[in-house]
């Protein structure tokens, strides 16, 4: 027998590098130890998260002064009843996967509780799990490889205003229900996971017109579906082109304001080079390019005059 001490649990916080001091540590790992009995954490008092799973307990126990506790990990143990944790108004999560549970019970008072993992147990009746009715916190159950096989325990189920992930897999109640999918997806409408596949939206309108209407309900619903994705498919590719013809419009717009920017600037380079008023005007620019024009054409003259003059005397 490997019992739970206070040394033991100190050695445990040792080696795990965890305070010296039980209180300050919000984390306890205590799983694969080998305890057969959960004693002695009295002075553990700010723990949120106990890991106890792969031991050898048969019994929930000891957990009195641990009401922080928002985890509490107790799968793979030998544990029979579910008991002494209503007082834990914090706990979140409550893994008793992989034990000997016949019955829930119990868990009404944990009004936090989102996750409850019971898988491979052995629950078998409606009555084994009825007490479900009163945790209207659970959103998420894995009741999976029990041996639940009454169809009626849809009427619990279905009474759990929060639930959003069910698993029954494993369970002979699966073959029991006809049309098992689309019956518990309409029967319970906050369902978004069932076993092993997401419920999308479309599978619940298709669901839910089946239990309307049955066949004919679910046939018109899955062409409404279809409809309505074509119908979004065009307004989705009309919207596309409205797109590209605005962005041409735009690039058009502004090639052609760029094209008047440039007619602009080379006018204005042609006016650089216009004879304005004042070049004109005596004694403007234009005036004194003509008197220097006429200056060269002058001594031209006298050049060619002087060189006949130089071929006359030669001769």
């Amino acid at each position: 027998m490997v019992e739970m001490t206070k040394d033991a649990l100190k050695e445990v916080c040792k080696h795990l590098d965890l305070y010296s001091t039980p209180r300050l540590n919000d984390k306890l790992y205590l799983h694969y130890k080998g305890w057969e009995r959960i004693q002695n954490l009295d002075e553990f008092t700010g723990v949120r998260a106990l890991w106890l799973e792969s031991n050898g307990l048969s019994k929930i126990e000891g957990l009195e002064a641990n009401t922080e506790l928002r985890c509490l990990y107790l799968h793979n143990n030998c544990i029979e009843e579910m008991e002494n944790v209503g007082h834990l108004k914090f706990l979140d999560t409550l893994n008793l996967e992989h034990n000997n549970i016949n019955c829930i019970e119990n868990v009404s008072g944990c009004t936090k509780m989102r996750t409850l993992n019971l898988a491979h147990n052995n629950l078998e009746s409606i009555e084994d799990i009825e007490h479900l009715a009163e945790c209207h916190s659970i959103s998420v159950l894995d009741l999976s490889h029990n041996k639940l096989d009454d169809p009626d325990i849809l009427t619990i189920l279905e009474q759990m205003p929060n639930l959003n992930v069910l698993n029954l897999m494993g369970n002979d109640v699966v073959r029991e229900i006809r049309n098992y999918r689309k019956t518990l997806t309409a029967r319970i409408p906050t369902l978004r996971y069932l076993d092993d596949r997401p419920v999308f939206e479309d599978d619940r309108r298709i669901a839910e017109a089946w239990a309307r209407g049955g066949k004919e309900a679910e046939s018109a619903e899955r062409e409404a579906i279809k409809q309505e994705k074509r119908d979004k498919e065009r307004r989705n590719t009309e919207a596309f082109r409205r797109m590209q013809d605005e962005a041409r419009a735009g690039a058009k717009e502004r090639r052609a304001l760029k094209g008047e920017e440039s007619a602009s600037e080379y006018t204005d380079s042609e006016e650089e080079f216009a004879e304005t008023e004042d070049d004109a005007a005596p004694g403007g620019v234009a005036a004194k390019k003509d008197k220097k024009s006429e200056f060269f054409k002058m001594h031209i003259i006298e050049i060619e005059e002087i060189g006949r003059a130089s071929c006359r005397e030669r001769v």
